[in-house]
């Protein structure tokens, strides 16, 4: 199964994680003196490539992804960031990651933009196996250009459409699936049902290569998803080319207009245990 195919086109064009959030989870670390971070969904690491620089404590970072590509990225990614901190890759389901040592406890789990991907109830009773009694679950996310409601977003999503469907793909695994149920109430049957919403106001102003790029990066628009069955060799690459060349002219065309602005809201689910001081 693919979802997105491209791990450098994600290092590259993916937004990343806004100041104030990461200041929240920073204060969320307050009074552990050696903090261990862990990571679910890591992609390329952009969760921890925020929190090294800024927590300079943090001692051992875990990054979980299924994907080995993403991992490697992440490994280059955060080579210069992480200094006197251990940092290890695990490429396993995030509901399957064990505890690496005995007496393993962290102190942060993390989740951004890719909690929707995982069994939830699986990994956060994961969670509850390898942290502390004092630990917090972060589950964060903002959205993406498929969802975001503008004009130009609205055009960008129709020529999508036209090439590969009216519903949203999940890469080659199918059609993406709306989660059951919400993320709050996901915590709130879980261990860590003492959960605070933070919502961060983001504004972004996108250009058409940045566009071009991000869609590379997903997984209802990245250039495997151009082939089609019984198609001659080199088709769906040319199949592809022609939708980048037809994007880019769509975009340009908003750029001269009102722009390809985002303005995004970046929310954190942030989620302690129940009577946890």
């Amino acid at each position: 199964m693919t979802l997105f195919d491209s791990a450098a086109d994600y290092a590259r064009y993916r937004p990343g994680i806004p100041d104030e959030a990461v200041r929240l989870l920073t204060e969320s670390l307050d009074g552990f003196d050696r903090p261990t971070l862990l990571d679910l969904g890591s992609g390329t690491g952009q969760v921890p490539a925020a929190l090294l620089p800024a927590v300079p404590g943090i001692t051992h970072v875990d990054l979980v992804d299924q994907d080995s590509a993403m991992l490697r990225t992440a490994a280059e990614q955060l080579r210069p960031l992480h200094g006197q901190a251990t940092v290890a890759f695990h490429a396993v389901p995030a509901e399957m990651f064990s505890a690496p040592v005995v007496g393993y406890q962290a102190d942060l789990v993390t989740c951004a933009r890719a909690f929707h991907w995982l069994d939830r109830p699986a990994a956060l009773r994961m969670a509850d196996r390898v942290t502390g009694p004092t630990a917090a679950v972060a589950v964060m996310g903002d959205g993406s250009l498929w969802t975001y409601e503008a004009h130009w977003t609205a055009a960008l999503k129709a020529l999508i459409q036209s090439y590969l469907g009216d519903r949203r793909r999940a890469g080659t695994a199918g059609t993406y699936t709306e989660p059951r149920g919400r993320y709050e109430d996901d915590l709130a049957e879980s261990v860590f049902s003492e959960v605070t919403e933070y919502r961060f106001p983001v504004r972004r102003t996108w250009t058409p290569d940045q566009v071009v790029g991000y869609l590379r990066s997903t997984s209802f628009a990245h250039p495997s998803l151009f082939d089609e069955p019984g198609a001659p060799p080199g088709h769906a690459g040319r199949r592809h080319a022609r939708f980048e060349r037809e994007t880019r002219a769509l975009l340009e065309e908003h750029v001269h207009g009102e722009g390809l602005v985002e303005d995004a809201v970046f929310n954190v689910l942030l989620a302690r245990r129940g009577g946890a001081v």
